[in-house]
């Protein structure tokens, strides 16, 4: 589910002044493993576009960074489009959501709206994500419980390379399609009971292997726990939420519209949870009207 009112805007223009790629997140210089993985992309895009002009790229996000609510699916979304822009390019939602894969699997799913589904294909060509259903199909909301708006130590890309250390990755691997669709037809059918027992087995799960992988990883805290019994608890007693956790502290807990205010408010009374934000269905990664011109997404 792609989130209303939680973004990335980015800017990239080619200069043919510049001897590198430069880049400013959030208004702070970013150098090191990030501006590889993001020069990695536009080197995909210059390849494409026929050009050899280094770009300054700025982006900001208005939400937590690093801190496990998908800044790099977003960030690279956003850069993706507004490099395919700024070179002239103009490829189709599929073709994009290609490209940002391969800057940030996630990455791919933020480029289509609504409720999306990453399909993992066989080859480059057939592993991409698209719409299943519009935002409009149904009013759900992210209620997320922020208990640490710190840079975690450990990154996504750090935590998905030592997946296969866990002897339970493989286990999770070979039940991913059922749990899959399990969980598209959950949404399709609008079957929030369904939907939240799949959500939260699939998060368990992928918190289990990063536990259990060597090192192991922690990204739990303490209200983490917290806020999953006590919206496993909710639950149970008639309140329809459920939670699902990214590789970071927060939690994302997910409620029918109805609910939105008495899940954003227990959420709030639980010591240690700092900030509340909610969220509805978003649209797809776009061209802003007014930066048009200037390529910025």
């Amino acid at each position: 589910m792609n989130l209303e009112g939680l973004y990335s805007r980015t800017r990239v223009a080619f200069d043919p002044q510049l001897r590198h790629d430069l880049f400013t997140l959030n208004g702070l210089s970013v150098d090191g493993v990030a501006l590889q993985r993001l020069s990695a992309l536009l080197d995909k895009v210059r390849q494409l576009a026929g050009i050899l002009i280094y770009a300054q790229v700025e982006s900001r996000n208005n939400f937590p960074t690093g801190a496990g609510l998908a800044s790099s699916a977003s960030g690279f979304a956003a850069l993706t489009l507004a490099a395919c822009g700024a070179a002239g390019l103009k490829p189709g939602e599929g073709d994009l959501s290609r490209l940002a894969r391969l800057a940030s699997g996630s990455a791919c799913r933020s480029v289509p709206g609504g409720f999306v589904e990453w399909q993992v294909g066989e080859d480059h060509q057939s592993s991409y994500a698209f719409s299943i259903a519009p935002l409009q199909h149904w009013d759900l909301v992210d209620c997320i419980a922020v208990i640490s708006q710190a840079h975690k130590p450990t990154s996504s890309q750090e935590g998905h390379a030592l997946a296969d250390t866990s002897p339970l990755q493989a286990a999770r691997l070979a039940d991913a399609p059922r749990r899959l669709d399990l969980c598209r037809r959950a949404i399709l059918e609008r079957d929030f009971d369904a939907l939240a027992e799949v959500a939260e087995l699939d998060s368990n799960l992928m918190h289990a292997v990063i536990i259990t992988s060597t090192p192991a990883v922690f990204y739990w805290h303490p209200t983490t726990l917290t806020v999953m019994q006590a919206v496993s608890n909710w639950r149970k007693n008639g309140l329809p939420a459920c939670y699902t956790i990214d590789a970071g502290p927060n939690v994302h807990v997910i409620c029918l519209s109805d609910w939105v205010g008495q899940v954003s408010e227990r959420l709030r009374q639980i010591p240690g949870v700092t900030e509340v934000l909610t969220a509805r269905p978003g649209g797809p990664a776009r061209l802003i009207p007014e930066f048009e011109g200037e390529m910025t997404s």
